[in-house]
C-alpha cells in the first residue's frame, strides 16, 4: 500500500503551490461575470479535467459543538475549521498508534462555509432508517456478533473490499488523500475515473436502458444524459456486496455535475433507498480543478500489501491472549 500513499504525497506537494479555493463559490449562482461554460467539439458542455473533492467538512452536521449551533459559517470560520484539521494530523500519535499518517499525506481542503455537506434533509443529517433497514442492519451486527468483536476481523471476508484492493466503491464522498478524479468525454460518453483503486465508470448518453437487473456491479450500472449544462447520472444495478452507510444493492443514486467556472464543478448526489432510510437524501460538494501538470498517479493497492496478514495476525494474537 506504501506507492498509494507516495501518491497522495506527491499531488499534496504540487497542490500545495497552487492558490486555494475560495470558501465562497459552492452554489451553482457562482460562476464569474460573462463566463460561458466551455463546450466539447461536438457541442455538450465540457467536463473534462482533474478535479479534486477533499473538504473538512463533515457529512452530517455534529449534534453537538460549535457546528451544531448553524448551518452556515462565516469565510473565517470555514479557513480555521480547514487549517485546524490539517494540523491535527501532525499532534502525536495516540497510544497504541506508530503514527504512520501526518498532514504530509492529506489532500489540500477546500474550506466550505456550510457545516454538513448534507443539504437536505434541511437538519444536516442522514434520515432515519426505515424499518426493513433497521431490521436487516441489526440483523447483520447480531450475526457479526457471534463470531467475535467488531474490531476483531474473524476471517478476510470481515474486511473491507477497499482494504482487500478489491474495489472501492461508489463514494461520492471521498476521502482524506487521493480524493482525485479524472473526467474524459467523446460523442455519446462520460467517464468518471477514480484515482482510489483506479475505477472508471464509463456512462453512455444515448438513452440505453440499464442493464437486465441480474446483473450487478461494484460501481453499479450508470446511465446519463444532459439537462442544460448539467450532466445527470442516474445508477442502478450495485451489487448486494455494496454498502454505502447500510445501502445495499436497492441503491438508486443521481449524480449532477455543472461546471461552475474554470476551476468548479459543483457536484451533488442524491441516495434514494427505501429499503434502508426514510427518506431520500442529498448531498453538495464542490470539484476544484488539479493543475500544473499533475496526472493521476498509480494506485498499486496491492504491492506490499501486508495490511490483511498483519490485521488477521494481530486478532489472533488478541485472542490468544484472551
Amino acid at each position: 500500500m506504501s506507492c498509494r500513499f507516495l501518491v497522495a504525497g506527491l499531488f499534496l506537494a504540487v497542490l500545495a503551490t497552487s492558490p486555494a479555493a475560495p470558501a465562497a463559490g459552492q452554489t451553482r449562482d457562482g460562476a464569474p461575470e460573462g463566463w460561458t461554460a466551455p463546450r466539447t467539439p461536438w457541442g455538450d458542455p465540457d467536463l473534462q479535467g482533474q478535479w479534486n473533492s477533499q473538504t473538512s467538512t463533515p457529512l452530517e452536521r455534529p449534534l453537538e459543538g460549535r457546528l451544531s449551533e448553524t448551518d452556515t459559517l462565516s469565510p473565517e470560520e470555514a479557513q480555521a475549521i480547514e487549517a485546524a484539521n490539517r494540523e491535527a494530523f501532525d499532534l502525536p500519535p495516540r497510544e497504541g498508534s506508530v503514527g504512520n499518517y501526518n498532514a504530509f499525506w492529506r489532500d489540500v481542503g477546500t474550506a466550505l462555509t456550510r457545516t454538513s455537506l448534507i443539504v437536505d434533509p434541511p437538519d444536516g443529517r442522514i434520515p432515519p432508517l426505515s424499518a426493513e433497514g433497521e431490521a436487516r442492519i441489526a440483523a447483520e451486527r447480531a450475526e457479526r456478533s457471534r463470531r467475535g468483536p467488531a474490531t476483531s476481523p474473524d476471517t478476510y471476508s470481515d474486511l473491507s473490499q477497499w482494504t482487500r484492493c478489491i474495489s472501492r466503491g461508489w463514494n461520492g464522498i471521498g476521502s482524506w488523500y487521493s480524493s482525485n478524479y479524472q473526467i474524459f468525454q467523446a460523442p455519446g460518453y462520460v467517464v468518471v475515473y477514480q484515482e482510489l483503486i483506479h475505477e472508471p465508470r464509463i456512462i453512455p448518453l444515448d438513452g440505453r436502458p440499464h442493464a437486465h437487473e441480474s446483473i450487478r456491479q461494484w460501481l453499479g450500472d450508470s446511465r446519463g444524459r444532459w439537462e442544460g449544462d448539467t450532466l445527470v447520472v442516474e445508477t442502478t444495478n450495485f451489487t448486494p456486496k455494496t454498502n454505502f452507510r447500510g445501502s445495499r444493492d436497492a441503491l438508486h443514486l443521481t449524480e449532477r455535475y455543472t461546471r461552475l467556472d474554470d476551476d468548479t464543478l459543483d457536484y451533488r448526489f442524491t441516495i434514494d433507498d427505501p429499503h434502508t432510510f426514510q427518506r431520500p437524501w442529498t448531498v453538495v460538494r464542490p470539484m476544484n480543478r488539479i493543475t500544473d501538470r499533475v496526472s493521476i498517479f498509480e494506485y498499486a493497492c496491492h504491492e506490499g500489501n501486508y495490511a490483511m496478514e498483519g490485521i488477521l495476525a494481530g486478532a489472533r494474537a488478541e485472542e490468544r491472549e484472551r
